[in-house]
């Protein structure tokens, strides 16, 4: 049994149609790499803050730019809307201004969320949402849409449960 519950955004709870082709150009020319194999790879190895903030800033625009074309997820608000009563977290790599807009825009509420600008790496997200609640993270729940979520949760003894 769980005592709180973190969700992933995208794919868990809601669906983005971001462009990913046209961001990865995009960020791509302003730290001047060709061809972007992984976003978060790529952003984790930016050093200069400037630049870290025009590749946020540019991927927060493409995010705003679909707000109106997101989609609910089925099956992930399913279960937020069962567990709305537990102490819940979001932890996701969208930006904290999109998170505001998405949660108002879904009537979503969380008691803490992390977002790429606390973290770029998963475990570290669901480590300090779990901390933050106030659980050990066996005691939580994470539910998300992705083996990278998957293994997050299995590196440091989470439940989790995966929405298709």
């Amino acid at each position: 049994m769980f005592k709180a519950i973190i969700f992933d955004l995208d794919g868990t709870l809601v669906d983005l149609p971001i462009d990913y082709s046209t961001l990865y150009k995009k960020i791509g020319a302003i730290v001047g790499i060709a061809e972007i194999g992984s976003l978060l790879k790529t952003v984790t190895q930016i050093e200069d803050p400037q630049i870290l903030r025009k590749v946020f800033d540019t991927w927060t625009r493409f995010e705003i730019d679909i707000i109106d074309k997101i989609t609910v997820h089925t099956e992930g608000m399913h279960l937020y809307s069962q567990h709305v009563k537990l102490p819940k977290a979001l932890v996701t790599m969208q930006g904290k201004e999109t998170i505001q807009k998405i949660c108002k825009k879904f009537n979503l509420q969380f008691d803490v969320i992390f977002t790429r600008e606390d973290s770029l790496n998963r475990v570290e997200q669901l480590k300090m949402a779990a901390i933050k609640l106030g659980f050990t993270l066996p005691d939580t729940l994470f539910i998300g849409n992705i083996d990278n979520d998957e293994n997050a949760a299995n590196q440091i003894n989470c439940q989790f449960i995966r929405v298709k």
